[in-house]
């Protein structure tokens, strides 16, 4: 009879992970900072850096032409959130007005889906962009390839308004799965799409579902097309920007590393989608204030650090919630001068590499 006890692993179990030891192997790193971070010494002395981020995920109806001559077509079908109109199984579940990550049925489109995820693409962003350029506060937009590929007048905004435009992966789909000569394909393809619709390579990239192949897979294609990465924001662990060393650069004479710059899950609008958060539009500004609040009293007290926040067009971009946004930024004008520094992350992480150069086995 097979037992019912619980599988316990034995003390001092070995690691089990089948990327030990490879170019995919980024150890963790429980200690950081410790009680003494590292002071950043933010233009102007300001006490604290924000960072708003926009996630760009929407695939409206497919246009008629396409924006730019087409690339080699993928391995695997096309689609930011997940669509039977994209060549997907099924519809996309997460994030939505009706989440709970119930799948669509196989082979048929979820017409709910697909429509409230034009909403952010129709009216969101622009919502957004509006609120951020009447205060004069540039953003950093997490952009989905294929997503700007349907509506490449939100990539001519974004340039034009003075804002980054960052890597979301060529689709908006889980990577856990994905051969890594595939990822890498879909690495390629983004950066080439969104060159082709801003004239630049992205300099800053953020998953969200990658694999734990992801970071090595980002870093091998920059390296290759000999483009910069200032900066990959795949992780959650920090109030300030931290460096990690690349395991394939172990015996390269002058390394480079990788700068992160930490992206959060708590001062972000998916909570409004989440039963971990189920946030009233008053909840949300009480909850962004209260954040700011504490790192702006560290920065007093002479440990200054960052704040970011994610948005979504489909979510914070709907009126009911926009509110909480347009009081936060409004609160955020509101601080005396010289204080706040809300700026793009590319232009964080440029600081930072002036302040802190990059140094094997350092943060």
């Amino acid at each position: 009879m097979a037992s019912s006890k619980p599988f316990v692993p034995a003390l001092d179990a070995q690691n089990g992970d089948p990327d030990k030891d490879t170019i995919y192997d980024f150890p963790r790193d429980l200690v950081g900072y410790g009680r003494h971070p590292s002071h950043p010494h933010w233009p102007g002395d300001a006490k604290i850096a924000v960072s708003f981020v926009i996630n760009y995920e929407e695939v409206p109806p497919p246009l008629t032409f396409p924006p730019f001559p087409p690339l080699t077509p993928l391995t695997h079908p096309q689609g930011a959130e997940r669509s039977v109109l994209n060549g997907d199984a099924q519809s996309e579940s997460s994030l939505h007005e009706q989440s709970g990550d119930r799948p669509g049925r196989i082979g048929e489109r979820a017409i709910n889906v697909e429509s409230d995820y034009e909403y952010g693409s129709r009216v969101g962003i622009w919502r957004l962009l509006n609120l951020f350029e009447a205060h004069k506060m540039p953003i950093t937009c997490f952009a989905v390839g294929q997503a700007l590929e349907k509506n490449p007048e939100v990539a001519m905004a974004l340039m034009s308004g003075g804002h980054e435009v960052a890597s979301h992966a060529y689709r908006w789909i889980d990577y856990h799965a994905m051969e890594p000569e595939i990822e890498k394909e879909y690495i390629q393809r983004q950066l080439n799409t969104v060159k082709g619709l801003t004239g630049e390579y992205p300099g800053g990239w953020y998953y969200g579902r990658l694999s734990p192949r992801s970071r090595a897979l980002v870093w091998e294609v920059y390296k290759e097309l000999g483009t910069p990465l200032l900066w990959e924001s795949d992780s959650y662990c920090d109030d300030l920007p931290y460096w990690v060393d690349v395991p394939a650069e172990k015996d390269v004479e002058k390394p480079e590393g990788m700068l992160m710059i930490p992206y959060t899950y708590d001062n972000n609008d998916l909570k409004f989608h989440s039963t971990t958060g189920a946030f009233s539009p008053q909840a949300f500004f009480e909850y962004l204030q209260s954040a700011f609040d504490v790192l702006l009293a560290e920065g007093y007290a002479g440990t200054p650090k960052m704040m970011t926040i994610g948005l979504h067009c489909r979510i914070i971009g709907k009126a009911g919630r926009f509110m909480a946004l347009k009081r936060f930024v409004e609160y955020l004008s509101s601080r005396p001068q010289g204080e706040v520094w809300v700026t793009r992350r590319d232009s964080i992480a440029r600081h930072w590499r002036e302040q802190y150069p990059y140094q094997k086995g350092k943060m």
